[in-house]
């Protein structure tokens, strides 16, 4: 009898362990103010940042901010995509630089309509530049190419203002190769320039497409600013990619103004000098075309003549969708019988 009462009393003790241990599983855990502490700062850490100007397509398109700074955000986001910068150049019918027009001796027509408000004019002879130097160094211009070397070094000396300019240096044949990248230092463009060595083929489309989106599209900007490049080649490409109007297109995303200059020495222009005028026209630059030697170095000189005699406006285009679409650009000077205007013929608006 005392057995069967033991037995029972350890079955019912099992019971009533078993019980308590289901019900500490099935319980919430207490937890402690440290913890939820803990947990409440990584929420925050981990939550995504509020939307920012470097990424305005995603915002506009999301249109779900309720706070009045998200508001602010936004309505600032949709100021700077819908106005187009444009730099441009004015010559009267001798060639000479016009430098002091004022806002009412032109208008912009953007997309065939005039633009609803011109924001900004200005002359901006002083504007901080990003230039890429580019050098076909290919087999096709070794018999002038250590003349063309001294002629940019020379150009980049004149031209980079320290703590203001910055420059980089490409060289290219089958590839583009970086011998010296953005700075102001032009000791430094010097050496980049002079580590050039030409040989094998050309892939000129190639060296533009990416001068053009991995470094000057990328290239940091605190404000306005002036992109162009200089273009050394005789035009004839063999190995590249990308097509020549795709490498223009580049251009024109990354609002750069390409100046050509020639190294075809033949005295008579070629498939390739057709090329290079194509090249600079489309972006608003200009095609040089030095036969001789010496004419190179006036080349280098008057790019940077005309970077000094420069407007630039910002405009609010009429009808603007932002629909990724190819806008037409034409600024008309008032006088337009004696005076030419030259710039980017258009750009792509942003898609949404």
């Amino acid at each position: 009898m005392k057995s069967m009462s033991f037995r029972l009393f350890l079955t019912l003790l099992a019971v009533a362990l078993w019980s308590v241990a289901a019900f500490a599983q099935t319980s919430p855990a207490p937890v402690s103010v440290a913890a939820q502490s803990t947990a409440s700062a990584a929420r925050q850490t981990t939550s995504p940042p509020a939307a920012t100007n470097d990424k305005p397509k995603t915002t506009a398109a999301n249109g779900q901010q309720s706070s009045t700074s998200d508001d602010e955000s936004v309505a600032t986001i949709r100021k700077t995509v819908n106005e187009v910068n444009v730099v441009f150049t004015v010559t009267d019918k001798h060639g000479r630089y016009v430098k002091d027009l004022k806002k009412d001796d032109f208008k912009v027509i953007d997309d065939s309509k005039p633009a609803d408000e011109v924001k900004d004019f200005r002359n901006q002879t002083d504007l901080p530049l990003q230039v890429g130097l580019l050098v076909d160094a290919s087999n096709s211009v070794r018999d002038r190419f250590k003349f063309e070397q001294e002629s940019a070094i020379e150009f980049l000396n004149q031209t980079i203002r320290p703590k203001y300019d910055t420059a980089f240096v490409v060289g290219f044949d089958v590839t583009p190769e970086v011998t010296q990248d953005f700075t102001d230092n032009t000791e430094s463009l010097s050496r980049g320039v002079r580590l050039l060595r030409p040989g094998g083929g050309t892939a000129m489309f190639d060296a533009l497409y990416y001068a053009c989106r991995d470094k000057l599209l990328k290239a940091p900007r605190s404000g306005p600013l002036r992109r162009a490049i200089i273009l050394l080649s005789d035009g004839e490409d063999n190995q590249s990619h990308v097509t020549r109007e795709e490498s223009i297109e580049m251009a024109q995303r990354a609002e750069v103004i390409v100046y050509t200059i020639s190294t075809n020495i033949s005295g008579m222009k070629g498939k390739g000098d057709k090329v290079l005028e194509r090249i600079a026209d489309a972006t608003g630059g200009r095609a040089f075309f030095p036969f001789q030697i010496r004419d190179v170095a006036n080349a280098f000189a008057e790019i940077q003549d005309e970077l000094r005699s420069q407007y630039a406006v910002s405009y609010k285009p009429a009808d603007f969708r932002t629909d990724g679409r190819y806008r037409t650009i034409e600024i008309v000077a008032s006088d337009h019988k004696n005076l030419h205007v030259r710039s980017r013929r258009g750009y792509f608006a942003p898609a949404q």
